[in-house]
């Protein structure tokens, strides 16, 4: 799908097992960037999805050749699972953020800490990261062409949006969390805050996000306020449950998605974990 003309999104569907029976179709979006000369990626998608990248781009007048750098906005395997693949075909260099150097470079590590269901299935294999991108940096692609890296933890220690300029495009990753999805994070505050830093940029026509179709300009305040409206929800109900900082976490995940309507394929270790972090700030000013 083009974005610009230099930008384009793919979107890759994957499933997740939840148990024998069921099957949880999801998706995630990877990005490439057109240049004069070369071709720049943003996440890798699935372990399958190396060949929709490199066709898509042999359909145009590029060719893998041409691919010289692939930024990982985080960790999770729905973003790095072709990462290793596109590196051995293209002998392209990898950026991502320190804090997440560990699990892209270690996937046994990442499943051992972060137990996905499918998730050998999702990763190809462990890869190094060659250069490791922080706060403020400036990626310059080519003359006119760079992205500003903006770090945004929340969803992982390490996670990145990048702001593309002169295309007034800024890809945010999975840093929103819209109203309905799994509410997956590391730390809600720092979602929260992460979600208000981005809003603050100005001049932007495409919101890119992994999870969520382009927003374009007069959607994007709107898919903002439904991403913190969401997180405030979510910490208000918690608050509301009687002894919640007593409960076990898969106790306190299962009436606090009953309670919301969500399915029950949220009662899940990560949807738990990240209700934890919203118990140590019971009380934190950003939800109110």
């Amino acid at each position: 799908m083009k974005i610009t003309e230099k930008i384009h999104a793919l979107k890759h569907t994957f499933f997740i097992p939840v148990n024998p029976e069921l099957k949880l179709e999801r998706f995630v979006y990877s990005f490439v960037i057109f240049g004069k000369e070369n071709v720049y990626l943003i996440d890798s998608g699935v372990a399958d999805s190396m060949d929709i990248i490199l066709n898509y781009i042999e359909n145009t007048d590029y060719s893998k050749n041409n691919i010289k750098t692939l930024v990982l906005t985080h960790s999770h395997p729905d973003h790095i699972g072709s990462a290793a693949s596109i590196k051995e075909k293209t002998d392209c260099e990898i950026l991502a953020h320190e804090e997440e150097k560990e699990w892209i470079e270690n996937i046994e590590k990442q499943f051992s800490d972060r137990p996905v269901p499918g998730f050998q299935s999702f990763v190809n294999r462990s890869v190094k990261v060659d250069h490791f991108i922080k706060d403020n940096d400036l990626i310059q692609l080519e003359t006119d062409l760079s992205i500003k890296v903006i770090h945004t933890p929340g969803h992982s220690n390490g996670s990145i949006s990048l702001l593309i300029k002169e295309e007034k495009v800024l890809i945010c990753a999975d840093s929103l969390l819209l109203p309905g999805s799994l509410p997956i994070y590391e730390d809600a505050v720092e979602t929260i805050n992460s979600i208000n830093k981005l809003r603050r940029i100005e001049n932007i026509n495409w919101l890119l996000s992994s999870w969520d179709d382009p927003s374009s300009e007069e959607q994007i305040p709107v898919k903002f306020d439904q991403s913190i409206n969401y997180l405030k929800t979510i910490h208000n109900q918690i608050k509301e449950i009687k002894n919640a900082k007593e409960l076990i976490p898969l106790e306190l995940c299962k009436k606090v998605i009953a309670n919301m309507g969500l399915p029950p394929v949220a009662v899940n270790p990560l949807v738990a974990k990240a209700f934890q972090s919203n118990i140590r700030n019971l009380d934190n000013v950003v939800f109110k």
